[in-house]
């Protein structure tokens, strides 16, 4: 993969770009896809933002999310798009699989691929690119990116709101280890700009429904489980779980996180049952790596506190796999 300045020739002119992202997208996948977009327009291109699948209520405020296509609902559109693009750039995944529906049509395409990502081990498949695991997000990157093109005039309000939703997010508000200096800096940049931080927090943290308030309860009281003797904790969702709160598409964000607020607890998991899947987020504090855990395990990966994973096993199979490989390695 050649650095993404070598791209630089390829946007000198007005192109048709395809932008995309992974599925079950969250808020630096969305922010990262929409903020790049409303920059590509200005500088003249002609964009078409895919997400792969729905995206959360909470995001859907964002600017430009009226103009993005979910490929689960309009396949067709979406297909047209890529196959008329001269550009196809991805953010927030390093991998073909990561889009799921997207991954043979991406494969076969033979425009040149661009890819801006904070994810460890991107896939051999792009020919321009910046993969930086360090990055607290991929929206600090798109941020970086802007940046490096000398254009951070062109960061406007609606640009600023869909980056600092994804850095937001991706740092658990600024929490997280991976926050470095940069996210910050970033912040105040986009301070400058004009961003309303307060009503962007308000949407993503306090807009819930009064089901998914009462389902957090349910899940904390019914469905996690505590191990103290090996410093974790365990959420385990069924189909069943789900159906019962009438679960959309977001309601569980966030969840797996809530387990290393327990003191003593450093490594988190949620289990999620759903219709085509076994689903796995894991989570930790201080060293333990479950990027490499997820790797090992459980068919994924991610950053060194925070990745996911699935299983081919049944919802019942994998929660006592689970339990087996928790008890043999002893994370501390």
């Amino acid at each position: 993969m050649r650095p993404i300045q070598d791209a630089f020739p390829l946007l000198q002119s007005p192109k048709k770009i395809f932008i995309t992202t992974h599925h079950k997208p969250d808020g630096d996948a969305i922010g990262s896809m929409l903020g790049l977009t409303k920059y590509l327009e200005k500088k003249g291109h002609f964009v078409t933002a895919v997400s792969p699948s729905e995206i959360p209520e909470f995001l859907e405020w964002m600017p430009g999310v009226s103009s993005m296509i979910n490929f689960e609902e309009y396949p067709d559109e979406a297909h047209k798009a890529l196959f008329a693009a001269d550009l196809i750039i991805g953010v927030d995944f390093n991998d073909f699989s990561r889009t799921k529906h997207l991954e043979k049509q991406l494969t076969n395409a033979p425009q040149p691929k661009i890819v801006i990502d904070h994810h460890l081990f991107p896939s051999p498949v792009w020919d321009y690119g910046m993969s930086i695991p360090e990055k607290s997000s991929t929206c600090e990157m798109v941020y970086d990116f802007i940046n490096l093109c000398g254009d951070h005039e062109l960061i406007d309000k609606d640009i600023a709101a869909c980056l600092y939703t994804g850095l937001m997010t991706d740092t658990g508000s600024f929490k997280f280890p991976i926050t470095n200096a940069g996210a910050h800096e970033m912040a105040a940049g986009l301070k400058r700009i004009g961003l309303d931080h307060t009503s962007i927090h308000e949407a993503v943290y306090d807009s819930w429904t009064e089901g998914r308030m009462r389902f957090l309860g349910y899940v904390l009281i019914e469905r996690m489980e505590v191990f103290h003797k090996y410093n974790a904790a365990l959420i385990s969702l069924s189909r069943k779980d789900l159906n019962l709160f009438n679960v959309k598409n977001g309601d569980t964000e966030g969840l797996v996180n809530y387990p290393l607020s327990i003191a003593g607890i450093r490594f988190a998991t949620l289990i999620t049952e759903r219709n085509d899947e076994i689903k796995m987020s894991f989570r930790s504090k201080g060293d333990f790596d479950v990027s490499s855990f997820a790797r090992q395990y459980f068919d994924g990966g991610g950053h060194f506190n925070a990745s996911g994973g699935r299983a081919k096993t049944s919802f019942l199979d994998t929660i006592v796999n689970f339990k087996k490989i928790l008890s043999d390695i002893h994370p501390q």
